[in-house]
């Protein structure tokens, strides 16, 4: 009997879920569609997603908070509107793919002379600096740096990177590179023309073209994206799901970055949970949030915990979810060591329903949305899935890419989870 009840409370909470998936797919296509503009600063794309959410939430019946959807911040953004042309003799450079360009570049116009800091001397200080200065005196044709960093590797490679930044203030910068891009977010503009090529398209021998436009934006308007579904019966515990719905944005008017499973793929499961929880609503409050700015630096989960629209001690458990595009490896789950009770109830929920190849543990870290709650003393897992997908802050995250191989099984631990903490108080 027991076998039983067990197996009808699994088909009840998974049957809706699984229902759900071609919706997901829907949704999560639609964000990192080209309309986009890979939600970020470039023609307002946060903002057009932020808008597709709130239709979402709406269309499901799934209310604000205090009658609004939006909670409004305000940031800098470095952004690249326009021309992003690169080329060299005669041929032109596709942004994204053949190089990249530093986030906090200014706009620039010219031709750049390369002289070269080879492998063997980029910890050569004397050698850089004598390279700076001929390049000041304008002595020579020279007037800027190439850095080959395609023979260096670990702590040497980060150095360099460091160094290669502090040199941007003060000269172009470009650095020859044999692995695949990834980009981010600036927030402001300090450096000349600084560039990553791939060395199988750059001739150190010759010049190099731009025209890059760039524009900085300063007290941008954002908006995270709030939706709300109370308790049954009134409670003053709240669950939080957040997922950022924010990605990089443009590299020039050509260039996108369509941030399918960073993070289209877990701002759509966010939207299921809330479809779940709307029709099966748990003993606690659940609030959704979609973050925006957290590629800019978790700027909108700051300004969340900073301006709380609910007391952050009255929030039972915060599940933050970003790529969730695979799961073919199993999860991992960011804080499992701050709060090894609920990281066991996790494990004996996947054990007990047969659900993923591995939960892996591991320690608190700053690298999503769930970290400034933490910070303030509020239990919290950041998840996020693993598989064969590598696609990271590129071009190539892209819908097509995503299996969504255990989507159904995520969505069924989570809701699990949920009514087991419910269980406990």
């Amino acid at each position: 009997m027991r076998r039983e009840l067990a197996f009808a409370l699994f088909f009840f909470v998974a049957t809706p879920l699984i229902s759900q998936i071609d919706e997901v797919r829907r949704i999560t296509e639609s964000l990192c569609s080209p309309e986009f503009h890979g939600r970020g600063y470039v023609n307002k794309g946060d903002s057009i997603a932020a808008a597709f959410l709130v239709n979402e939430f709406r269309k499901f019946g799934i209310k604000p908070y205090k009658k609004r959807y939006k909670q409004s911040f305000k940031l800098n953004v470095n952004t690249f509107p326009g021309k992003m042309n690169v080329r060299q003799n005669g041929k032109n450079l596709t942004a994204g793919l053949h190089y990249s360009v530093d986030p906090s570049t200014r706009a620039y116009k010219g031709v750049l002379f390369p002289t070269e800091i080879p492998s063997h001397e980029v910890m050569n200080f004397d050698y850089i600096r004598q390279s700076i200065t001929e390049i000041q005196s304008g002595s020579g044709e020279a007037n800027a740096l190439l850095f080959d960093c395609t023979a260096v590797s670990g702590d040497t490679l980060k150095l360099v990177k460091s160094l290669m930044r502090e040199l941007a203030e003060i000269v172009p910068v470009i650095e020859l590179v044999d692995k695949k891009f990834t980009w981010s977010v600036g927030r402001s503009q300090k450096f000349f023309p600084f560039l990553q090529i791939q060395d199988t398209v750059f001739d150190k021998q010759l010049p190099i073209e731009l025209d890059i436009e760039a524009e900085l934006i300063e007290n941008y308007t954002s908006q995270n994206v709030i939706a709300y579904i109370p308790a049954k019966k009134k409670c003053s515990k709240t669950i939080l799901f957040t997922a950022h719905y924010d990605h990089l944005g443009r590299m020039g008017a050509n260039t996108y970055f369509p941030g399918a499973n960073d993070n289209a793929s877990g701002t759509a499961m966010l939207i299921t949970m809330a479809r779940y929880f709307q029709k099966n609503r748990p003993n606690f409050n659940v609030m959704f949030i979609a973050f925006a700015g957290e590629e800019a630096g978790l700027v909108g989960s700051k300004y969340f915990v900073e301006h709380p629209i609910i007391k952050l001690k009255k929030i039972e458990f915060l599940i933050n979810l970003d790529i969730m595009g695979s799961g073919e490896e199993g999860i991992t789950v960011v804080n499992a060591t701050l709060f090894e009770k609920e990281f066991e109830l996790l494990q004996q929920i996947n054990k007990e329903k047969n659900l993923l190849a591995e939960i892996k543990k591991r320690g608190p870290a700053a690298n999503s949305d769930h970290y400034w709650f933490t910070q303030k003393g509020v239990p919290a897992f950041f998840i996020y899935t693993r598989g064969p997908n590598k696609h990271y802050h590129d071009i190539f995250d892209s819908f097509e890419e995503l299996s969504f191989k255990e989507y159904e099984d995520i969505t069924t631990l989570l809701v699990e989870f949920v009514h087991e903490l419910q269980k406990k108080q």
